[in-house]
C-alpha cells in the first residue's frame, strides 16, 4: 500500500498534502487533549512497532507480497488522533529514509494508512467492544474485526487513487500517463491480497499485540482518563513519583523486548521476493508492460534515500550476509528515529497544555 512516486499524477498528489496539513494541525491539537505525559514514551514505542511490522513482508499469491500496518493498534490504544499522527511519522521516515512510499504521494500514503485506517478501526472496534475490558474476549474479538475492515478500507482506497490515473491521464498516443491499470484491474488485485492475507495478518497482529499488553503493559495505559486538569495532574505527578527511581528500559521492558525480537527477525521480510502489486520500479514495469508510462519516467527515482529498500548503501547486494544485516540495522535506525522524533514533538506539545 506505500505508493511510490510516479503512479500518481502530481494532480492529485499535491491537493491530497495540502488537505492533509490542516488534517495534521487538528491532531496535533486533538492529542494534546487525550495524551497524558505518561503515554508519550509508549506512543513512541508503538509508532516505532508498526514501522518495524511493516517490515514483515509475506509472500501472496501470483508472486506479490503483503504486510500489516499497526495503525489500528496504535489508535485502538490511544485513540484516532495520537493514532494519526504516530504513523504520519512512520511513514515519514520510511518515504525519506528508506523510499517505501514516495515522497510526492507522501500525502496520499498518509491518508489511507494513517488517517483511514486508524479512524475506521478505531470507531468499529468501540462500537463492538463497548464497555468491554481491554484484553477481554469481546476486546478482542473488536480489534481483530476492526484491524481486519482498516487495513481493507486502505487498501480499497489506495486501489481507487491508482485505478483511476489511466481514465484521467493519458498521453497523446492513448497510453496512460502514470499507473497503468484501470479500477477494473486494480481493485480486484489489491483486494484479493488484502482480503485474504494483509486483513488477516493485521488482525491477528492487532488482536495478538493487544492481548499482550494488556497482560503485560496494563500500568503504562490510561484506562480512565480523568476529566479535569487537577486530576490529569495528580495523575502524572503519581506516576513519576512511582517512576522516578525506574530506568527507561525496566519502566519499558514489556515493550522493548518484544521489539527487540521483531527486530531480530525482520530478516524474515526478505522471504518474499515478489514486489507489492502497484510498486513495481522502472525495470519491472518495463518488463509488465514493454513501455514505462511517460509521466511515471519522469517522477520516479527522482530522490534517492539513505538506506533504500532497507539495504546498506555499501558492498553487494546479493550478498545475503549483507541483506539481512541491512534489514536489522535500518529496523534499529528507523524506530529510534521514529521514537525520538514522537517523543520530542509529544514534549513540545505537552508543554503548550500547561
Amino acid at each position: 500500500m506505500h505508493i511510490p512516486d510516479g503512479y500518481l499524477a502530481p494532480q492529485t498528489t499535491i491537493p491530497v498534502f495540502v488537505g492533509m496539513i490542516p488534517l495534521w494541525g487538528l491532531a496535533l491539537h486533538n492529542a494534546k487533549k487525550v495524551l497524558l505525559n505518561k503515554q508519550i514514551p509508549t506512543l513512541s514505542l508503538c509508532a516505532a512497532f508498526s514501522f518495524v511490522i511493516m517490515m514483515f513482508n509475506v509472500p501472496v499469491a501470483g508472486g506479490s507480497s503483503a504486510h500489516a500496518v499497526g495503525s489500528a493498534l496504535v489508535a485502538i490504544l490511544f485513540g484516532p488522533w495520537p493514532a494519526f499522527i504516530a504513523v504520519s511519522v512512520a511513514l515519514l521516515i520510511q518515504a525519506l529514509v528508506f523510499a517505501d512510499g514516495g515522497i510526492l504521494s507522501f500525502g496520499v500514503n498518509c491518508f489511507n494508512m494513517a488517517f483511514m485506517m486508524p479512524f475506521a478501526a478505531y470507531f468499529i472496534y468501540k462500537l463492538i467492544s463497548g464497555k468491554a475490558a481491554p484484553g477481554s474476549t469481546r476486546s478482542l474479538a473488536a480489534a481483530f474485526v476492526a484491524a481486519y475492515a482498516g487495513i481493507n478500507l486502505a487498501a480499497f482506497l489506495t486501489a481507487v487513487e491508482l485505478g483511476i490515473q489511466p481514465l484521467l491521464f493519458t498521453g497523446s498516443d492513448g497510453n496512460p500517463l502514470y499507473c497503468p491499470y484501470p479500477l477494473s484491474i486494480s481493485i480486484p488485485a489489491m483486494m484479493a491480497v488484502h482480503l485474504s492475507v494483509a486483513g488477516l495478518l493485521e488482525a491477528f497482529v492487532t488482536s495478538g499485540a493487544l492481548a499482550y499488553l494488556s497482560k503485560t503493559s496494563s500500568s503504562l495505559f490510561i484506562r480512565d482518563m480523568p476529566d479535569d486538569l487537577t486530576g490529569i495532574a495528580a495523575a502524572e505527578e503519581a506516576h513519576a513519583t512511582t517512576n522516578k527511581k525506574m530506568s527507561f528500559f525496566r519502566r519499558y521492558r514489556t515493550m522493548l523486548i518484544p521489539l527487540l525480537i521483531l527486530v531480530i527477525f525482520t530478516p524474515l521480510g526478505l522471504l518474499a521476493t515478489g514486489t507489492a502489486w502497484g510498486e513495481w520500479g522502472p525495470e519491472e514495469l518495463q518488463q509488465i508492460l514493454g513501455f514505462i508510462p511517460q509521466g511515471f519516467a519522469k517522477i520516479a527515482d527522482q530522490y534517492h534515500a539513505f538506506l533504500p529498500d532497507y539495504t546498506l548503501p555499501f558492498g553487494n547486494e546479493e550478498s545475503g550476509i549483507l541483506q539481512v544485516s541491512g534489514y536489522i540495522i535500518s529496523a534499529l535506525f528507523g524506530m529510534t528515529i521514529i521514537a525520538a522524533l514522537i517523543m520530542a514533538s509529544s514534549r513540545i506539545i505537552m508543554r503548550q497544555k500547561k
